[in-house]
């Protein structure tokens, strides 16, 4: 190296130096003036690392700590499992089974000794909805289906991929609370128009329900579904904060741009039993649809007054489907303390609802969708043992679009491009590459419902009854789940 180049080395270095000491000065004089933090005043500068740990932890936790069964909300097996089935690279694994069947509330299902042969097997029917009770019924293929996530809250290359993967895989797209964006539709498939408390897309100027714009949709979705609580946040409207509104959603959702996105926490319109039921049939009506409910489940007083107001008006009343969202649901943002401590999880709440609508004879009349944390084939098998007609996940299609439990749904700088408006980091969601993945996943997922069947001995996976599953209580004792929950008594017509 010349004589030249070595003073030219020496002074970039000699700044290099003289901006960390500097830097290290400036932390140095800012934490110990600063008031908001005790270990930052104590031990000014290395106190940091104490912060940056914590950040961190949750990634190195989540990539070299935890067990392949023991992280939250979604372990690593299940999350293998999903980005497995969405390549299409199958469920395949070898040497045993990571899960361990000693655990209460673990599931396994029973099989027989002479499985069904592939010549005896049937396909899965389709289930139609709202068939005699409205103008054009809805005949729904998949078992499995996308749960709601509004445009918004989920970026628009998400959406798109999500219609696409839809379409091809043949089940039906749920918009979210926030309204139909042109991003659902791009695939051409099965559209269920949610409408939240605030009617997002759906309202006049004033925020109030707009006939003439439920007319439009009518055209162009498949039902309606009127949503009373999630399992993310039940009690509580929805929250897009302002850096995500922008002047498209704004105008999709019919308000003011960059401004937080604030639903009421109920719809203002339905305040009890009988006003929901006359919005049900009000709509129905109004758009020849079928209109479903969607709520998670506090306790027993709502579904049975739900019934008894069905069978005291009649039928024509009656939600052509319920969609019954568990405590542990929540693919968006919402307070931890109604995450972690509201309503009932799904294992409870789906078999008293079936057993609510089996005791009123509204079963038959009612199709059931199950919600919260469904992800896999057996967990989907288990709901339809326990009564649903039908499955819906939002995380389990989250992670077929490459989502990796980065937990920042809610900041905007989601790594992957799914639940952030930020185009750089949208780049990295490539739709014609993941929309194959959506309908992978939703393809598998049916073909290994329909798997669970056959081992059961049943012809097809609308045959699974409560008694082809059994629960884990203790280590080596386990119950079978029409015990647990047994059928109840079916009225004479």
């Amino acid at each position: 190296m010349s004589d030249a180049l070595k003073v030219i080395s020496y002074g970039f270095g000699t700044i290099a130096g003289l901006i960390v000491i500097g830097i290290v000065i400036f932390w140095f004089i800012q934490d110990v003036t600063q008031k908001k933090h005790s270990i930052l005043r104590n031990y000014p500068v290395i106190g940091r690392l104490r912060f940056f740990l914590e950040k961190q932890g949750e990634y190195f936790r989540q990539y070299f700590f935890s067990s392949d069964r023991g992280e939250m909300p979604f372990n690593r097996a299940t999350r293998s499992w999903v980005y497995r089935n969405a390549k299409n690279e199958g469920g395949i694994v070898g040497f045993g089974s990571t899960n361990d069947l000693r655990e209460p509330g673990s599931i396994f299902f029973v099989n027989v000794a002479f499985p069904v042969l592939e010549s005896d097997r049937l396909p899965t029917p389709p289930l139609v909805i709202g068939e005699d009770y409205c103008e054009h019924p809805f005949n729904a293929q998949s078992i499995i289906n996308i749960s709601g996530m509004s445009y918004g809250a989920i970026s628009a290359p998400a959406v798109r991929a999500l219609s696409l993967g839809a379409a091809e895989a043949g089940c039906w797209l749920n918009t979210g609370e926030g309204g139909l964006s042109p991003y659902h539709l791009e695939g051409g498939g099965d559209i269920v128009m949610q409408i939240g408390t605030a009617k997002y897309g759906i309202r006049d100027q004033e925020g109030n329900f707009s006939p003439e714009r439920a007319k439009e949709l009518a055209k162009v979705v498949k039902a309606f579904e009127i949503k009373l609580s999630q399992g993310a946040k039940p009690g509580k409207g929805g929250l897009l904060p302002a850096t995500k509104v922008t002047n498209e959603i704004s105008a999709i959702r019919g308000i003011p741009a960059h401004r937080d996105s604030i639903s009421p926490d109920r719809h203002r319109d339905i305040g009890n039993v009988d006003e929901l039921l006359d919005k049900i049939a009000h709509i129905r009506d109004l758009t020849g649809r079928p209109v479903g409910v969607k709520a998670a489940i506090g306790g027993w007083h709502f579904i049975n007054e739900l019934c008894d107001a069905v069978n005291r008006r009649g039928s024509e009343y009656a939600p052509d489907f319920l969609t019954i969202d568990g405590g542990e649901g929540g693919s968006g943002a919402a307070p931890q303390t109604l995450f972690d401590h509201m309503s009932l999880p799904i294992a409870e709440a789906l078999p008293r609802v079936v057993d609510a609508l089996l005791e009123s004879g509204l079963r038959d009349r009612i199709r059931v969708v199950a919600a919260g944390k469904l992800v896999t084939a057996a967990r989907a098998a288990w709901a339809l043992c326990a009564g649903a007609d039908f499955v819906n996940t939002a995380r389990g299609f989250m992670f077929s679009l490459g989502c990796i439990q980065a937990m920042r749904c809610h900041t905007n700088t989601c790594p992957t491009g799914i639940t952030t408006h930020n185009r750089r980091l949208q780049r990295g969601l490539v739709v014609q590459e993941k929309y194959l993945r959506v309908a992978n996943y939703a393809r598998n997922m049916n073909r290994e419902i329909d798997m669970i069947a056959y081992s059961c001995g049943l012809r097809h996976a609308r045959q699974l009854k409560r008694e082809h599953v059994r629960i884990v209580e203790t280590a080596g004792k386990s119950v079978a789940l029409n015990i647990l929950y047994p059928y109840p008594e079916i009225p004479s017509l």
